[in-house]
């Protein structure tokens, strides 16, 4: 109880800030968080040179992927992607590069992605180490907090407002029931 407490704390006072802060940029109306972080705007990829990715969804992919390294440095975390990390260890990338790729997608669906899609499991199975063997163990309220705290330093990492990281909370925040299964 007292993580989640702490999460919602951090997740308040990220808000309160926020909400005293006039960022002109931030704050255009009724566009979603997905249009805010760049949209559908095509820029250069930097991961994939000569291809071309939509701006939100490389601002996406780009918080998504440096958090996957603070999860992994985080002796709290990394247990659960023991299957991954062992992967790793031997060479093999492809699995890293699939849930690079299934979170970049969830989250640009719920950030309002219109043309995203996201078609991995659903939260509760693919969190769920019965149903998804590549979920070493299940997680508590403080897991979950940890790993809220893991992608705040991603997105800081990248550059991201502080109300956009808000946000991403928020919908973050929302899949908690389906992912802490303590």
């Amino acid at each position: 109880m007292k993580f989640r407490f702490a999460s919602v704390v951090l997740l308040a006072t990220v808000l309160m800030w926020t909400a005293c802060k006039n960022d002109d940029d931030d704050s255009m109306g009724d566009d979603t968080l997905y249009e805010r972080l760049g949209g559908t705007e095509m820029v250069s990829d930097p991961a994939n040179p000569g291809q071309m990715i939509e701006e939100g969804r490389l601002a996406i992919r780009s918080v998504v992927d440096s958090s996957i390294f603070v999860i992994a440095a985080d002796p709290d975390l990394l247990g659960f992607f023991a299957p991954l990390l062992a992967e790793l260890s031997g060479g093999n990338t492809s699995n890293l590069a699939a849930l690079s790729k299934n979170f970049t997608d969830f989250l640009s669906v719920e950030a309002g992605a219109q043309n995203a899609s996201y078609t991995g499991m659903n939260m509760s199975d693919a969190h769920d180490p019965s149903t998804n063997p590549r979920m070493a163990m299940t997680a508590d309220d403080g897991d979950f907090d940890n790993f809220i705290a893991a992608i705040v330093t991603g997105a800081n990492q990248n550059n991201v407002s502080a109300n956009l990281i808000a946000e991403l909370g928020v919908i973050l925040e929302d899949s908690r029931s389906d992912v802490v299964q303590e």
